[in-house]
């Protein structure tokens, strides 16, 4: 008995050594996955805080919490499952698919810059769009909406860049992995955003520090120069994240090319970075990743120029067309 009691301890610690090194291999591996994802990342860190702009204080948490969720709703519920089977059934689908959503970034963050330069007919546009099914929601639930469709399209590349990162292993390995990078960006990202978008409450809560002492006066100075600049940061970001959306579809359609053969166009924007990066060798990554980016915005913003009367003028008509057909068939 006592043998075999201490053959059977043996075994359990084996397998206890086996699990824990699965699990530190796990971390590692999402761990770099998540690392190479960064830069999609920020972008989906910019882009959300337009979407709570001109509500309410006590609103701001609520919407960044129904947009945590819907992302993590995307991620795990929709993208995990759908990425592992295409991988495994039909990963020649995965390309067009991302390009699709790199179509839409493009689309619409363009729409944003035609709203900011000819905001009359861009209104015209949002009110041809706005006539379709869900128009009667709230304007709550319309950017809340707008939100987890950008956030899905971000999301579909980060577990796409995330996929890719993790080597050949067993599908509850993979699974893992992607799990916990998409809950640890989504925790990341929304943690981030909260912070932002609470930041001028913090400033207020230190700019009504009523102590006479220096560290009063020192939270008074911080409050009130966090509160001055919370308008600007908002705006900035907004910016940011516009741009962001054109920069990453307009990427995402450049690799996508590149993977049916059509290299041109990614391998003369490379050149173009090395060439001028290697002008300003103190500052060569920097300069090598804003050639690429200001590259990939120009194709961003054709594509994304295209899209607007394509969209306007043919396919939500359609789908209103199909919408109403549904109706009356109902």
């Amino acid at each position: 008995m006592s043998i075999g009691l201490i053959a059977l301890l043996d075994d359990v610690a084996a397998l206890a050594k086996t699990a824990a090194a699965s699990l530190d291999d796990i971390a590692g591996q999402a761990s770099k996955a998540g690392a190479k994802a960064a830069g999609v990342v920020i972008d989906d860190a910019a882009v959300t805080p337009r979407y709570v702009v001109g509500f309410a204080a006590d609103r701001e948490l609520p919407i960044v919490a129904r947009i945590a969720v819907g992302s993590l709703r995307n991620k795990l519920l929709i993208l995990l499952p759908g990425a592992l089977a295409l991988s495994a059934l039909a990963p020649w689908a995965i390309t067009p698919l991302l390009m699709l959503g790199g179509a839409y970034l493009c689309y619409e963050g363009t729409e944003k810059v035609y709203e900011a330069l000819v905001p009359h007919q861009a209104h015209a546009h949002e009110d041809r769009l706005g006539a379709g099914p869900g128009a009667d929601r709230t304007l709550e639930d319309r950017r809340v909406a707008s939100a987890i469709k950008t956030d899905f399209i971000l999301s579909a590349e980060i577990m796409a860049i995330t996929l890719a990162a993790i080597p050949e292993g067993s599908f509850w390995m993979r699974a893992a992995v992607l799990a916990i990078v998409a809950v640890g960006i989504t925790a990341a990202v929304y943690g981030a955003v909260a912070l932002i978008v609470k930041a001028d409450d913090a400033g207020l809560a230190l700019a009504g520090n009523a102590s006479p002492s220096p560290l009063g006066r020192l939270s008074r100075g911080v409050g009130r120069a966090v509160v001055k600049g919370m308008p600007g940061l908002l705006k900035l970001l907004g910016i940011v994240g516009t741009a962001a959306m054109i920069w990453v579809g307009g990427g995402i359609l450049i690799h996508g090319l590149e993977g049916y053969g059509l290299s041109g166009p990614a391998h003369a924007i490379h050149g173009a970075a090395t060439h001028v990066a290697a002008l300003l060798p103190a500052a060569g990554g920097l300069v090598e990743w804003l050639v690429t980016a200001t590259a990939s915005g120009l194709v961003g913003l054709v594509v994304g120029g295209l899209l607007i009367p394509i969209t306007g003028f043919v396919l939500v008509p359609a789908w209103q067309s199909l919408a109403r057909s549904r109706h009356r068939a109902a």
